[in-house]
C-alpha cells in the first residue's frame, strides 16, 4: 500500500470506501508540493480542481471594497477545497492561500465526476463536508455584521486557544493575521489587545499571547464589556 493511500484512507470522505476505489484514486490523482503564499485560485477563477490537502494550513479569505481581508476559514491537513460546482462549492468571491509549505493532492473535474456518479455515498459525504464548512462561514460573517470588535476578538482567542490544545498559550499569530480573520485593521486589534493586557486578561509577547483570566474572556465573548 502506497503512502498516498494510506494518507487518502484517512480522509473523512473516502472512509467508507474500497480498496479498489481508493487505489483508482490513487491513480487519478497526483501530489504537488507548493510554496507558503501560493495562490491556489482567486475570484471567478474557472479553474474546475479539486484539492485534497495532506500537510500544512491553507486560509480562504475575501477581500472587501476597501481592501480589508476577512479570512472565512482555515483549511487543516484532510480538508477538500477547490473550485467544482458539482459538489456545490463555487467559491466566485474567495481566494485560496497556502500559510504553511503544503502537500496537497490534485485531483481533475472529469474523474471527479467519474467518481460521484458511481459512488453517491460518496457525493453526499462531499456535500456534507461543504455544508459543514458554509455554516463556519455563514458564522464568521455573522460576527463581523453584527458583534463588536472586543466580543469577536475574544470569542477568537478562546477559538484559537481551543484548537491548540487549550492550555492557555497562542503562539504564531502575528497582530495583523489576527485582524485578518476578524476583518478590520491591525491598529484596531492591537488597541483591544492592549486593554486586554493592561486589564490582566492575557500577556502579549513576540508572537504569542497567553490568556491569563479566561472567565472574563468568555464574559466579554458573551457580551463585549471589558471592565
Amino acid at each position: 500500500m502506497t503512502e498516498k493511500i494510506e494518507y487518502l484512507e484517512q480522509v473523512d470522505v473516502f472512509q467508507h470506501l474500497t480498496q479498489a476505489d481508493l487505489e483508482a484514486i490513487n491513480h487519478q490523482t497526483r501530489m504537488v508540493e507548493y510554496r507558503a503564499d501560493h495562490i491556489f485560485f482567486m475570484p471567478d477563477d474557472p479553474s474546475e480542481v479539486l484539492f485534497i490537502l495532506k500537510r500544512g494550513r491553507v486560509q480562504l479569505y475575501r477581500m472587501s471594497e476597501d481592501g480589508r481581508k476577512l479570512i472565512v476559514s482555515i483549511l487543516h491537513p484532510g480538508a477538500i477545497f477547490g473550485h467544482m460546482a458539482m459538489i456545490g462549492q463555487q467559491l466566485h468571491h474567495t481566494y485560496a492561500q497556502a500559510l504553511d509549505d503544503c502537500l496537497i493532492c490534485v485531483w481533475q473535474q472529469e474523474e471527479v465526476a467519474r467518481l460521484l456518479r458511481q459512488r453517491p455515498d460518496t457525493a453526499l459525504q462531499f456535500m456534507e463536508a461543504i455544508g459543514q464548512r458554509l455554516i463556519q462561514v455563514e458564522e464568521r460573517l455573522a460576527q463581523a455584521t453584527f458583534k463588536h470588535m472586543p466580543e469577536r476578538l475574544a470569542s477568537l482567542l478562546l477559538q484559537l486557544d481551543n484548537q491548540h490544545g487549550n492550555d492557555g498559550t497562542i503562539k504564531g499569530y502575528t497582530h495583523q493575521y489576527l485582524a485578518d480573520m476578524l476583518g478590520t485593521y491591525r491598529e484596531t486589534t492591537t488597541q483591544i489587545l492592549n486593554e486586554f493586557k493592561q486589564n490582566e486578561i492575557v500577556e502579549l509577547g513576540r508572537k504569542q499571547i497567553r490568556i491569563m483570566d479566561r472567565s472574563r474572556l468568555e464574559v466579554i465573548a458573551q457580551n463585549g464589556s471589558i471592565t
